[in-house]
């Protein structure tokens, strides 16, 4: 106690404040441990969680860079709408549907959706496209493409990071993120409760000078406080997002409510459920939608449009929806949205965003603005990323933590021996991640418009056998520094492809992106040139530490 009082107040060390303090011994040793396992079960899947998951902070702007379709501010404000209908007319007979077009995601394309006609009188569904629908829209050139087809690298490393590849059997790849997502919270809280009392003298020492269990557990505990708040945050905001909202839900809206989608929003206030009746009578004329949309605009200066909703396509019970707010730069947990009657043009419902949404829906949004970190531009995105590599540095160094710890004379050689083994297979497959991740992106810029709608098969097959062959060839090689040394320069060498494959393929070298103000993919390019130039940088430091006990010869960790 004399100790800590030289760091800490005496508030500070009371028992209120030291948890240590107030459990036995016995408590304390199974907290310990359950912190210690826990993090060992899910740190390969936790590792893959955050790398790609930093990734995917930049998922607008990296499909901007592979598709090279930078858009500029308030870009879903502008859109041509009336000629996005008419493109879809020719396609298809629209009267009697309800249409959707939302911009979740800051690029050209916007995700789109229509129901069935309610028009009973048309049976030729293969004439009318009477079928319900969900695709993408370039509002540019109102081409139109499926999932598969419109599926991107932005796309693809943001599902990974929740597993949604594993979906076997259902929603399985999300219930092992839910589940890794639940452990990690445990083990961030029980890591604060082991560490306690010298979390924060710990937080200042650092010793490149002695033993690798020094060194990695200083480098633990203190990025690991670094990032404590960000850690805590992403293991709750997942838990909810992954097992509550994805893998919960869809089972209550099911059972409770006989798959009813609008009435669990109802219930949940979720969302306003409004429904407008289908008269059968069609219109004269059908008024512009760019018109009602400026005028919403001239009403509500301030408002960003990121959703069109409309209802009875071409009926005289026509309405049309906007919904947006100020941007989340400005306003965390509401929206707004104005719906008029599209006949006459008069504005039937409205809600301002000074009127507070529900209690659910609030919390809800709430927990996807500090998940996604979309709430303070590239400033935010950046310390988000910062983070998350910082997490993925926690995650490994815990597990050498463990691997030096049991690295002594006591513990047999066969329990060493697959210590050993286990963090070999663990360092080859969350390093090799990072020159896979810039080798991927290289291929699919130069190679990928080659492919057509098979892209993503190809993006598949590109990362996927680089990641499997680069880790079988370092578990072969089991050498941790090798691995370590060997990923960072490979992943600088292809990092710096990858600004050099954009420039070749399209022109837009970084400096050609600053003058046009291609902010998207001048981003894109800088990271990873950034980051090659980090990963050089540490490369050309790395130096190998050896352990002679590991199967009685040296082994570099």
């Amino acid at each position: 106690m004399g100790y800590l009082s030289l760091y800490y107040p005496p508030a500070f060390t009371s028992s209120l404040f030291n948890p240590i303090r107030i459990m036995s011994k016995r408590i304390y040793n199974i907290i310990f441990h359950t912190h210690t396992i826990s993090g060992i079960i899910i740190s390969a899947a936790l590792y893959v969680i955050f790398f790609t998951g930093s990734i995917a902070f930049l998922r607008d702007e990296i499909n901007a860079w592979e598709r090279n379709q930078p858009i500029e501010e308030e870009y879903f404000n502008k859109i041509d709408f009336d000629g996005a209908l008419n493109s879809l007319k020719e396609e298809s007979n629209l009267y009697g549907r309800d249409l959707t077009f939302s911009h979740r995601y800051f690029e050209r394309r916007v995700g789109a959706s229509m129901t069935a006609s309610k028009d009973t009188t048309i049976v030729d569904e293969k004439e009318s496209g009477q079928r319900g629908n969900f695709f993408y829209m370039d509002m540019n050139s109102f081409e139109t493409k499926d999932y598969n087809s419109n599926y991107s690298l932005g796309e693809f490393f943001y599902r990974l990071h929740f597993f949604a590849q594993l979906n076997f059997f259902g929603t399985s790849g999300y219930i092992l993120a839910g589940l890794v997502a639940f452990f990690f919270l445990f083990a961030v809280i029980t890591g604060v409760v082991v560490h306690w009392r010298k979390i924060v003298s710990s937080f200042y020492v650092f010793r490149p000078g002695a033993k690798w269990k020094a060194i990695w557990t200083d480098a633990h505990v203190a990025l690991g406080m670094i990032g404590l708040p960000y850690q805590f945050m992403f293991a709750l905001t997942g838990c909810y997002l992954i097992i509550g909202y994805s893998v919960m839900l869809p089972p209550v809206q099911n059972f409770l409510y006989n798959g009813n989608q609008q009435e669990l929003q109802k219930e949940m206030k979720l969302e306003d459920v409004a429904t407008y009746e289908f008269t059968g009578n069609k219109l004269e004329k059908i008024p512009s939608v760019n018109k009602l949309i400026e005028k919403a605009e001239t009403d509500w200066t301030d408002f960003t449009i990121s959703q069109l909703n409309i209802y009875n396509y071409g009926d005289e019970n026509m309405h049309l929806k906007l919904t947006g707010s100020p941007g989340y730069d400005k306003n965390f947990l509401s929206d707004a949205y104005r719906t008029y009657r599209v006949s006459d043009g008069t504005l039937i419902a409205s809600k301002n965003l000074e009127e507070n949404s529900s209690y659910a829906k609030g919390a809800i949004n709430l927990i996807k603005r500090l998940h996604f970190g979309d709430f303070g531009g590239y400033g935010m995105k950046l310390i988000y990323l910062t983070l998350g590599f910082i997490t993925c540095f926690v995650i490994l160094s815990g597990v050498y933590i463990w691997l030096v710890a049991r690295d002594k004379k006591s513990v047999s050689k066969s329990k060493r021996t697959f210590n050993a083994w286990l963090v070999t297979i663990y360092t080859a497959i969350c390093l090799s991640l990072y020159p896979v991740t810039a080798i991927t992106f290289s291929a699919l810029k130069l190679f990928g418009d080659s492919y057509g709608d098979a892209r993503k098969a190809f993006m598949y097959q590109i990362f996927f056998w680089c990641w499997l062959l680069f880790s079988l060839i370092f578990i072969i090689k089991r050498n941790n520094y090798f691995t370590n040394k060997a990923c960072l320069w490979l992943g600088a060498v292809f990092g710096f492809l990858v600004p050099v494959s954009n420039g070749i393929m399209t022109g837009n070298w970084p400096w050609v992106s600053w003058q046009n103000g291609y902010d998207q993919i001048l981003v894109v390019d800088l990271f990873w040139i950034l980051l090659s130039i980090t990963a050089l940088s540490v490369a050309l430091k790395l130096k190998a530490k050896t352990s002679k006990r590991l199967r009685g010869k040296p082994r570099s960790i």
